[in-house]
């Protein structure tokens, strides 16, 4: 592969009421702003079928969603109203998480430059997450092959239908950095929490952020990991609407890094999704997102690299050597 592959899900507008502060726009402007990066291509998601989301969600719920006859409450938790919009868009979220979990097995690293929709549960959605795109993709991969999975979700809000969904379950492994006292207000249990108290700042995340990769090496080490999905949502930033954290965007860019190069260091691959970010000025969410791509495909060049070096030598490259000492 020539490019670091990342899919995409915007092309299907979310219609909203005027005023609504979900930041709809914000996923065209991040494909807008990383199309012309080097190494990169990017492609529209396929949607994902009745089948594939009801490998982590209720058939009745899925059911719901898609004919709209969830009732008035359940419509109220996710947060937009319904429309054949929000279902195709949702469908294509879930569907390309899987693409990018496809391609990070192929690939070492690739991108949903959306998705991360953590709070959706098997029987409801909420908070903006109508489909857990992260749920269905694992599940889909397990149903593949065996494989152990962890998800590193970094994005400012507990990753609750995540944990819920995987709760009990030893092939998944769930870490969840997020503030001690944003929504959900009711948290869930991950395998590993690190709750931040209001105001954490760049030292201090980065701290509790080793912590977290600490466990996750030794949880890898006891039972390997064959695919990581990791939410490196930008809402713990300091100019963040909802985030009440503080960190810088170098601070956001050097924890993307550390996570990066610690699952390349342990080999294992990884699947991005944005996540959150709902900035007072979406232009500087979509700047920390689209360093997030950048910081991706340095990772990606690094897989790359560390494959080339533990391919095997061939005997027909160890005459050509032989008989080109000076090459």
């Amino acid at each position: 592969m020539r490019a670091m592959r990342a899919f995409h899900s915007d092309r299907h507008a979310l219609p909203l009421p005027p005023g609504h502060r979900f930041p709809r726009t914000k996923y065209r402007l991040l494909r807008e702003r990383v199309a012309s990066l080097d190494d990169l291509e990017t492609g529209e998601a396929e949607a994902a079928s009745d089948a594939d989301l009801g490998l982590a969600h209720d058939a009745r719920y899925v059911a719901g969603v898609a004919s709209g006859t969830l009732d008035a409450a359940a419509q109220r938790a996710i947060g937009f109203p319904w429309s054949a919009e929000m279902v195709e868009r949702s469908r294509r979220s879930v569907g390309a998480t899987v693409a990018a979990a496809r391609a990070a097995l192929a690939d070492g690293v690739a991108c949903n430059l959306a998705g991360g929709t953590h709070h959706a549960m098997a029987a409801r959605g909420s908070g903006y997450c109508v489909f857990n795109d992260v749920a269905v993709a694992a599940r889909i991969l397990q149903r593949e092959a065996p494989l152990r999975v962890v998800v590193v979700d970094l994005d400012v809000h507990q990753g609750d239908g995540t944990a819920t969904i995987f709760a009990g379950d030893a092939s998944v492994f769930t870490i969840s950095l997020h503030g001690a006292k944003n929504f959900p207000f009711r948290k869930a249990t991950s395998d590993l929490d690190i709750a931040l108290a209001d105001g954490c700042g760049d030292a201090d995340y980065l701290d509790a952020l080793e912590r977290a990769l600490a466990v996750l090496a030794g949880a890898h080490a006891e039972r390997p990991f064959g695919l990581a999905f990791y939410l490196a949502g930008a809402d713990p930033h300091e100019g963040d609407r909802l985030g009440r954290l503080k960190l810088t965007a170098a601070g956001l860019l050097e924890r993307d890094r550390r996570i990066l190069d610690r699952l390349g260091a342990l080999g294992i691959p990884v699947a991005l999704a944005m996540a959150g970010g709902y900035g007072i000025d979406l232009d500087v969410t979509v700047a920390i997102q689209a360093a997030t791509v950048e910081a991706a495909i340095s990772a990606w060049h690094a897989w790359r690299e560390r494959a080339r070096r533990a391919a095997p030598v061939l005997p027909a490259q160890v005459a050509l050597a032989a008989d080109n000492p000076g090459r």
